[in-house]
């Protein structure tokens, strides 16, 4: 009889491993894998955390978060239009001392933007907010000015995190991709959402084999943003197959013996962060220090009836 799991992931926010579409985990990624860095393919099985492992005193946790709070049109002299978006969006970070059993919030800042295409655009300011200008280049059709915030965004997780951080010895985590932060030293992308398969059917099962705590070896994946990767399956799922399965990537500057290592603190590090179902839909994969840090953004962003508003008054005084 087949067996059957409720995920633990709520499903308003999708799934924690993405199916059923064409882009999802049901189709295989087309990047070149190496799947013999730290054994043969062969000889994969899952690993324990090693009692030897060294663990950071201090880790850091960095997030982001965006939100849209207006769509605008602009209205040329020469009688053309052009799309813009005004939005607000915020990065922060962690700092968890592992030996004290402490965390707080060691840097957070909001900044908002008006991007678009537009050569006339000018600085929005509200009574309260001002909204500066983010020049695209191109077109800038509406439906692809969410994505220029991404990049903004990045650049302040980058901000923070530098300013934040003390020493070569702690651990930066962050949520996401590593993506152009590659270069950020003891620094692990964390992917709990899954939406490509890259290993094999054989591999895969030992992926989903994983007992918590445990990892797969590392393996390295042949993309444009590609690097030294590894799976990892975090306490507190629901048992399904691929509950609680989240992956790991590291720089590929790095060599293989540092990615191992990344590797080693990783699966004796982040299990502990693992949150539970009944204080997190994401659980257990929604870190806890990040989950916190999402709730105290996303309330420093503001309240987006208002600053909508605001927006709305701000472009009627521009028209006069």
């Amino acid at each position: 009889m087949t067996r059957m799991f409720v995920d633990a992931w709520d499903p308003s926010y999708g799934s924690s491993f993405e199916g059923g579409s064409e882009d999802g985990p049901s189709s295989s990624s087309s990047a070149q894998v190496d799947t013999d860095v730290e054994v043969p393919a062969a000889e994969w099985a899952p690993i324990d955390v090693s009692a030897a492992v060294r663990r950071p005193d201090v880790v850091f946790l960095v997030d982001g978060v965006r939100r849209n709070d207006a769509g605008l049109w602009t209205a040329e002299e020469d009688g053309t239009s052009y799309a813009g978006l005004a939005a607000s969006y915020a990065a922060g970070v962690v700092r968890c001392d592992l030996a004290r059993g402490s965390a707080e919030l060691a840097g957070a800042e909001v900044r908002r933007g008006l991007f678009t295409a537009s050569p006339s655009a000018d600085t929005l300011q509200t009574d309260m907010i001002r909204y500066e200008v983010r020049r695209l280049e191109g077109p800038g059709e509406a439906s692809k000015l969410p994505s220029a915030v991404q990049p903004r965004l990045t650049e302040l997780e980058l901000e923070i995190s530098a300013v934040a951080r003390g020493g070569s010895d702690d651990l930066l985590v962050v949520d996401g991709p590593l993506r152009n932060r590659r270069h950020l030293v003891n620094t692990i992308g964390y992917v709990k959402t899954q939406q490509k398969l890259y290993l094999s059917a054989a591999l895969n099962v030992v992926v989903t084999s994983l007992k918590p705590g445990q990892r797969t070896p590392v393996f390295h994946l042949g993309t444009v943003w590609g690097g030294w990767s590894w799976y990892l399956r975090l306490p507190g799922g629901s048992g399904a197959p691929w509950s609680g399965i989240v992956r790991i990537e590291c720089s590929p500057d790095l060599t293989a013996d540092q990615a191992i290592e990344l590797a080693e603190i990783s699966g004796a590090t982040l299990p502990r962060f693992a949150s539970s179902p009944y204080k997190d839909p994401r659980a257990p994969q929604n870190l806890v220090p990040i989950a916190g840090l999402e709730r105290r953004l996303r309330g420093m962003l503001g309240d987006a009836r208002v600053l909508h508003r605001a927006l709305t008054l701000a472009t009627a005084r521009s028209r006069t």
